[in-house]
């Protein structure tokens, strides 16, 4: 199926030549993970997005759609429980299929299972059980989604796991846009209750795809030492129960700060009778722009819970307390163990890398104040954009298996940042329809190709028995520093148009728009009290700070290339591992 980990030192070697990297793409794997893909796209738009306009037609209001959206509170803490799913035979199925692909057929049958329950619901009447529902079919879709990442890397060897990467997202894209629009068009003529049944129908291709994916080596479960425990079923169950209880707490305080929601914890405080606070707090929780503060510190306090959660009791051995330390603590100890203090450069590289992306998040705002209207937005960034952005997912796998994964890792440390600086550019141009479709299309390729060479690196840092929990930790750990560095995006467009209105530091700036054609930032006034001129200074400025906030990615990339290698002893002392 594919061969044990080579060492670090290959991550950084050309893969194979063109030709071959393109064959790459043909292969049987590459072709299961484009319907893995689908499978895993599918029932997180289907809740996400698809379900508010079946509220909104049922005559909800925007406050009680918009707590939906926690259904998706899952994919934020999902590292919580990939232990499990790395663990635990599930019965007959585990025998059947092998150790992965029973998950992923249990978690599908859930899915499957959740969107017809969803489908007989009714918005109006039974909004309670409709919402307990959806919950459970997020909670399936996200471990759904643990599975697919660890049956991706453990099919296939580093130099496909970019291909791998591209396949996964091309389908999750394709199942975007089915459950995007498919469901509508349905809706219209026979109803919402049918289309839901129909999409859950539709999950079938990706329970085709598992049954068609090739089957895995003997799965490898890594033994805890809880040998020589005396047992105490009653004391045990207590502990348990409190241990879990304290796991929930976590789970609770990093999907509020990763998902920036407080409605669980705002429900929480008012069933002890604080509804004054939780009122308070959730408003604090989403303020402008000191709330991604509050936000940071749930996170930093959830993975501290998690910690109090798997430590042991002093002075006493006990067998939960044994368990949860191994199942939570080991797949950390082992990264370290094989990469020891590199091992921390290479977490706040994954942290920074994708960093000068995140902070562009005031995207539509810029386009609109530019002057274009919101159907030249839409047709240029939702339906080229899309098509950019899967050229890109394409290169990025080409780049891994023709380049390496190292190798293509820097080159897009590099590119990322300083092709946010086209929409500099952009900005000087003013309403041009084509700069635009440069400007877009350019970021999308490069965005999409650094996103695909991340994929494959952290994939490439997982070990045997321990594939879903690090990669699930890695991918909820990567977006953290953007989410706090993103909230203060727009403070600093206007800042800076403040300072080159008052004739400051980038007062000169602001000559470079003296020509741009009218419609250009022609709201400055009265949105941001600066002149037109001003603002596209503040948008320059902005751009050009986007592109120095991937300096950090960019050394880091360079330095991991350069010190991972000498971690190869350390790797290769690690067992192999075994699809």
């Amino acid at each position: 199926m594919n061969d044990p980990e080579p060492p670090a030192a290959e991550l950084d070697k050309p893969a194979r030549g063109m030709l071959g990297a393109l064959a790459v793409f043909g292969e049987r794997r590459i072709l299961i993970m484009l319907g893995l893909g689908f499978s895993a796209g599918l029932p997180n738009f289907l809740i996400f997005d698809t379900m508010s306009a079946w509220l909104r037609a049922a005559g909800l209001s925007l406050a009680v759609i918009s707590l939906f959206s926690l259904a998706t509170l899952p994919y934020s803490f999902k590292f919580l429980w990939a232990p499990l799913v790395d663990r635990t035979t599930i019965p007959l199925l585990t025998k059947w299929l092998g150790h992965r692909r029973s998950w992923m057929v249990a978690a599908q049958l859930a899915i499957i299972v959740g969107l017809f329950v969803i489908s007989a619901g009714d918005p109006k009447g039974g909004l309670g059980p409709l919402a307990v529902v959806a919950a459970f079919t997020g909670f399936a879709s996200a471990t759904q989604d643990i599975v697919v990442d660890a049956w991706r890397i453990e099919a296939a060897d580093i130099s496909r796991q970019g291909a791998m990467a591209a396949a996964y997202q091309w389908g999750y894209r394709i199942a975007n846009i089915v459950a995007g629009a498919a469901p509508l068009f349905l809706a219209d003529r026979v109803g919402w209750h049918v289309a839901y049944a129909l999409m859950a129908a539709v999950m079938a291709l990706g329970v085709l795809a598992v049954l068609l994916a090739p089957r895995e080596r003997e799965h490898v479960i890594r033994p805890i030492g809880a040998g020589g425990l005396a047992e105490a079923p009653a004391l045990e169950a207590l502990e348990w129960a409190a241990r879990l209880t304290l796991l929930l707490l976590a789970a609770l305080l990093l999907g509020s700060g990763l998902g920036a929601r407080a409605d669980l914890i705002g429900a929480l405080l008012r069933w002890l009778g604080q509804p004054e606070a939780a009122t308070q707090l959730m408003a604090a929780w989403v303020a402008k722009p000191n709330g991604v503060w509050l936000q940071l510190a749930s996170v930093v306090c959830g993975f501290a819970v998690i910690g109090l959660a798997a430590s042991p009791i002093p002075g006493a051995r006990t067998r939960p307390g044994v368990y949860l330390f191994h199942a939570l603590g080991d797949p950390l100890a082992d990264f370290f163990r094989r990469f020891g203090k590199v091992g921390f450069l290479i977490l706040a590289l994954i942290c920074l890398y994708r960093l000068s992306d995140f902070v562009l998040n005031i995207m539509n705002a810029f386009y609109q104040d530019l002057g274009f209207s919101l159907t030249e937005i839409a047709e240029v960034r939702k339906v080229f954009g899309v098509a950019a952005s899967m050229a890109g997912v394409f290169v990025g796998g080409l780049s891994v298996a023709r380049l390496g994964v190292m190798r293509s890792l820097v080159v897009g440390a590099f590119a990322l940042p300083i092709t946010n600086t086209i929409f500099g550019w952009l900005a000087i141009q003013g309403p041009s329809l084509q700069a635009l479709f440069i400007a877009i299309g350019i970021d999308n390729v490069v965005s999409s190709y650094a996103g695909t060479c991340l994929i494959a690196y952290m994939s490439s840092l997982t070990s045997a028995g321990f594939t879903a929990t690090q990669y699930a930790l890695f991918s909820s750990l990567y977006s953290l520093p953007g989410k706090l560095v993103a909230s203060q995006s727009g403070r600093i467009v206007e800042a800076a148009a403040r300072a080159a209105q008052a004739g400051g530091v980038f007062a000169p700036l602001a000559g470079l728009f003296a020509h741009t054609p009218g419609p250009a930032f022609a709201s400055a006034m009265a949105k941001s009290q600066v002149a037109p001129a001003a603002l596209g200074a503040g948008y320059l400025v902005f751009f050009l700070y986007s592109g120095a906030v991937g300096l950090a990615a960019m050394v880091l990339a360079v330095v991991v290339a350069r010190v991972q290698p000498r971690a190869g002893a350390r790797l290769r002392e690690a067992p192999a591992r075994t699809p």
